[in-house]
Formats: C-alpha cells, structure tokens, sequence
C-alpha cells in the first residue's frame, strides 16, 4: 500500500489503487473487481517482462493441499530431490529437509532453489 498524504485530520489522500484495496477488504464488490483485474494485469505484464511465471492450477493445488512449493514447483518440473539438490549446490538431504518443514531454509538457499527451479524467491516463501 501507497503512502497516504494527509491534507487535515479530515481529509486523506489514496491512491485509486489503495482506495479499492480499503473498499475490496469492506465487502465493496465492484472494488473487489477492480483490484482482482489489477492484480491480473500486473501479473500479465511480469510474466510478459520473465519477471514472473505462470504455474498450472495443479501446482497451487497441491500446495494448498499441504505440499510446500519447494515440493509441488520440483515436481512439476520433473526434477527429483537429488537433481535439484545439485542445480541448487545444496544436498539431497537438505532439499527433503525444507520439503518437510524441518528446515526453513536460508535465504541465500532458498534464492538458489528458486534459480534451480526457475520462479521468483517470493514464490518460494510466505
């Protein structure tokens, strides 16, 4: 969200896009839909400029369904733990740990992993 400008302790200033996120968050629909079409176009023009990447439904299936994205994206990709481990420059063990939850990851590994498998860090995390 945008910084608010303050004219008075009467009279703030959004921006359209805060605007309809605070209007979408109280139950507005038409908000809503023009945040969800925002929110389309932004992502339709990283994946145009490769700075994002478009997983199938599947993907974001089996992490709702409780796979870590760790798991579901090296699946999806046809990559064992082993092959990812190395693209990584980590171990098997230490992919399988992450893919478990018994370890969260570093950053700088988890930059690696998401090199390894082609998508944004953000993907990866929370």
């Amino acid at each position: 969200m945008g910084k608010p400008h303050f004219i008075s302790d009467e009279i703030v200033v959004l921006s359209r896009r805060d605007y309809d996120a605070l209007m979408a968050r109280s139950g507005d629909e038409a908000a809503e839909d023009r945040m969800t079409a925002a929110i389309i176009a932004d992502s339709d023009a990283a994946i145009a400029a490769g700075a994002d990447i478009a997983l199938p439904e599947s993907v974001w299936a089996a992490i709702e369904a409780g796979d870590t994205p760790v798991r579901a994206i090296r699946k999806h990709r046809g990559m064992t733990q082993a092959g990812l481990a190395a693209a990584a420059g980590v171990t098997q063990g230490y992919i399988a740990d992450i893919e478990t939850g018994k370890k969260a990851g570093s950053t700088e590994t988890l930059k690696a992993i998401a090199r390894a498998l082609a998508v944004p860090l953000d993907t990866l995390v929370d």
